[in-house]
């Protein structure tokens, strides 16, 4: 990995650190599709659609990168990189379901192509193989962390669905809502790489933390994206939050900081989920400095993240991980 992507002022470079651990993501994939195999047609040809869409498969580098900076590589580490896999992506299944989502980096969702009933089930399907992946490497700390991670998104799903179209919904909510469903996935791929890897204690904690740091940061941003991007470059059209009802920190921000009038207008749009509107939230979250401050969040979890690499000794998967952290909240999609 060259200098450059580690260097504390660098642009971060996805590709250059992708790069890093591109053997060991050659094998994971691999074994994604060895192990997504079924004689079921429909489940191939669903779960191939949404695995096959590519995306930056954050979470199983995530985890590679994690045992590589504690020296461990090997097929243990290529499985469960792939167990963390099929749980994202059946979450993503479920959740265009949930929100009735059309498009997903750039193309229709699995339920715009086979309709609910098909994606939830593949939904399904992928959560029992992540499930068989893991009993088979038979170690009963690995499956109590993914247990608890699998029942924290679903916790994190219903939560959010409490939240849906209440514009009183605050940021200590917004956050609890996403650290169940995106933040504690990343902490346990982190602290997974750091467990294959036979880490301490301390060490194994400091994963953890970066990973959840991290997620928290990514979500964040991600959150900024929708009222901020070009829709071509995210792959979805903006003002999808909006639309699906969900208060996000851009939001919640504007309307703590708006006057009487506009924050009542706001309510009025968040409730009746009007995309229409778009324009005129956005102009709501300008005059309140909204992106500004969502950003500074998610710069302070990023932050956060590095602080929290500390505890290892420097090498380049660490440094990798530092890039990961800048990355998640320089990006543009």
């Amino acid at each position: 990995m060259p200098d450059t992507a580690a260097a504390p002022d660098a642009r971060p470079d996805l590709a250059a650190i992708q790069a890093l651990a591109a053997a060991d993501m050659a094998a994971v994939d691999a074994l994604i599709r060895r192990r997504l195999a079924s004689d079921v047609a429909l489940v191939n040809q669903v779960a191939e659609y949404i695995i096959g869409a590519g995306g930056k498969r954050l979470r199983p580098l995530l985890l590679l990168l994690a045992a590589g900076a504690l020296g461990h590589r090997g097929a243990d580490a290529h499985q469960l990189a792939a167990v963390v896999e099929f749980i994202h992506t059946a979450t993503l299944l479920h959740d265009d379901v949930v929100d009735d989502s059309d498009l997903r980096r750039g193309r229709r969702t699995a339920n715009a192509v086979w309709g609910n009933a098909a994606s939830v089930l593949v939904g399904d399907f992928l959560y029992s193989r992540s499930f068989q992946l893991m009993v088979e490497l038979q170690q009963p700390e690995v499956m109590r962390i993914l247990a608890d991670t699998t029942n924290q998104i679903a916790e994190g799903e219903v939560l959010q669905l409490l939240h849906v179209r209440n514009p009183d919904t605050d940021e200590a909510a917004y956050l609890r809502v996403i650290e169940r469903k995106t933040a504690i996935l990343f902490a346990a791929a982190t602290e997974l790489g750091a467990l294959l890897a036979g880490a301490a204690p301390a060490q194994r904690q400091a994963l953890h933390a970066y990973g959840r740091h991290l997620g928290l940061a990514f979500q964040i941003a991600d959150d900024v994206l929708d009222y901020a991007a070009d829709a071509e470059a995210l792959g979805k059209q903006l003002g999808d939050d909006l639309a699906e009802g969900k208060m996000t920190l851009p939001l919640i921000h504007a309307m703590q900081q708006a006057d009487a009038a506009t924050r009542a207008q706001l309510r009025r749009i968040v409730e009746a989920g009007e995309r229409a509107a778009l324009a005129q939230v956005q102009a709501a979250i300008d005059r309140a400095g909204s992106l500004a401050y969502s950003r500074a969040r998610a710069r302070e979890h990023a932050q956060a993240a590095e602080d929290a690499l500390a505890a290892l000794a420097d090498n380049p998967h660490v440094r990798a991980l530092r890039g990961l952290a800048r990355y998640a909240v320089a990006r543009d999609h």
